[in-house]
C-alpha cells in the first residue's frame, strides 16, 4: 500500500549513501526523521483536534422569511406565505455519530424538510469547545420559528466520554441520532479518508493489528470507533434508550426514503422527504438528491464522499469481522435491532 511503500523507499535510499563509520552512524537519520514526520501527521488526522477559533465557524445565515404557524394558507402544501424572524435555540436533536457512517448524507437529506434548520458545519462544542459556554454554542444556531427543529451533527460526540453528560446538562430531552455502519467497512473507509490527507501513512494492517497479524489494536481510533456497544454503555448512563434513534448506514444508501421516514417520525415531523427526492448515482455508489423545482441540477455530496477504498487482504477483513462479532451482537441486544453485519 502507499504508506508501506513510502516508508520502504526512504529506507532504501539511505542505505547507499557513503561509506565508513561516520556514514554508518548518520545514514539512519533521514528515514527515521521521515517516519517520525509521517507518524506525526497520522496522529494529527487520527486524534481529536483543538477547538477552532470563533472566526472559523461561519455565523448562521439569517432564516428565510417564514410565517408563524397560523399564517399558512390552505392549498399550499404547508409552505410559508408570510414573513417572520424566529430566534436561536439550543438543538432539540443531535446527530452524534458515527464518523464515516453516513452522518453528512443524513443531515443533507434532512435539510430538505421545511421544519428542519441545521448548522451546516460541525461545531464540535461538546467535545472540543465546551469551555466557550452554552451562550456561544446557541449563537451558532440558525434562527427557527415555533414548531421548527434546530439540529447539528458532530460524529465524534458518540465516542467522547464527556459528551453525554454535557449534552444532558444542556437538555435531558435532547433527541439523539446515531448512524451506524458495519464496523469493518467503516474502519476501512476511515483509513481511506486519513490516507487521502496523509499519503505516507503506514498500511491499514500495520495500524489495525499489533505485531503483523497479531491482536487487533483497539488503541487505533479507526478500530475503536466501531465498538458501538461500549460507547452506547456510556450514553445510557445519562439518557434512556427511548431518546435514541439508530440509523443503518447501509440502508441509508440502499433505501434512503425508508430511513428518512423513520427519522422524520422520530423527530415528530410530517413525512415530507420521500422517495421522490432521491436517485441512485451508480458512479458514486450512493443516492443523490434530485433537483428541486427551479434549481439548476441534481445535487450529490462532495468529492470526498464515495472515494474508493484501499485493498485490504481478505485475511485481515475476516480477522476484524471475528473481532467485532461479539461487540456487534451485544449492540443488537442493547438496541433491539439486528443490523445484519454478521
Amino acid at each position: 500500500m502507499a504508506g508501506s511503500g513510502g516508508l520502504g523507499g526512504g529506507a532504501g535510499g539511505s542505505q547507499g549513501a557513503g561509506g565508513g563509520p561516520g556514514a554508518t552512524l548518520r545514514a539512519p537519520r533521514a528515514p527515521l526523521l521521515f517516519a517520525a514526520l509521517v507518524l506525526g501527521a497520522y496522529c494529527l488526522c487520527a486524534l481529536p483536534g483543538r477547538c477552532p477559533p470563533a472566526g472559523r465557524i461561519p455565523a448562521p445565515a439569517p432564516a428565510p422569511a417564514e410565517p408563524p404557524r397560523a399564517a399558512r394558507s390552505p392549498g399550499t402544501s404547508g409552505l410559508p406565505v408570510a414573513s417572520g424572524s424566529g430566534r436561536r435555540r439550543f438543538p432539540q436533536a443531535l446527530i452524534v455519530g458515527v464518523k464515516k457512517g453516513g452522518t453528512r448524507a443524513l443531515l443533507e437529506f434532512l435539510r430538505l424538510h421545511p421544519d428542519v434548520r441545521a448548522l451546516g458545519s460541525e461545531p464540535h462544542f461538546f467535545d472540543r469547545c465546551y469551555e466557550r459556554g452554552l451562550a456561544w454554542y446557541r449563537s451558532l444556531m440558525p434562527r427557527t420559528l415555533d414548531g421548527q427543529i434546530t439540529m447539528e451533527k458532530t460524529p465524534s460526540y458518540f465516542v467522547t466520554r464527556e459528551a453525554p453528560r454535557r449534552i444532558h446538562g444542556m437538555s435531558p430531552a435532547t433527541k439523539l441520532i446515531v448512524v451506524v455502519r458495519n464496523p469493518v467497512t467503516r474502519a476501512i473507509s476511515d483509513y481511506a479518508q486519513m490516507l487521502s490527507k496523509t499519503p505516507g501513512l503506514p498500511s491499514f494492517g500495520t495500524l489495525a493489528f499489533r505485531r503483523g497479524l497479531g491482536p487487533v489494536d483497539t488503541a487505533w481510533s479507526a478500530v475503536r470507533i466501531g465498538l458501538y456497544a461500549q460507547h452506547l454503555d456510556n450514553w445510557l448512563r445519562y439518557f434512556p434508550l427511548s431518546r435514541f434513534l439508530f440509523v443503518s448506514g447501509e440502508r441509508l444508501v440502499s433505501d434512503p426514503a425508508r430511513e428518512l421516514g423513520h427519522v422524520q417520525d422520530f423527530l415528530g415531523l410530517k413525512r415530507v422527504v420521500t422517495d421522490k427526492h432521491f436517485y441512485f448515482n451508480a458512479t458514486k455508489g450512493f443516492p443523490c438528491l434530485k433537483k428541486a423545482q427551479g434549481s439548476g441540477r441534481p445535487r450529490c455530496l462532495g468529492k470526498s464522499k464515495g472515494r474508493p477504498h484501499p485493498r485490504v487482504p481478505e485475511a485481515m477483513v475476516q480477522r476484524l469481522r471475528a473481532f467485532y462479532r461479539p461487540f456487534n451482537r451485544k449492540f443488537y441486544q442493547m438496541t433491539g435491532q439486528d443490523f445484519g453485519w454478521d
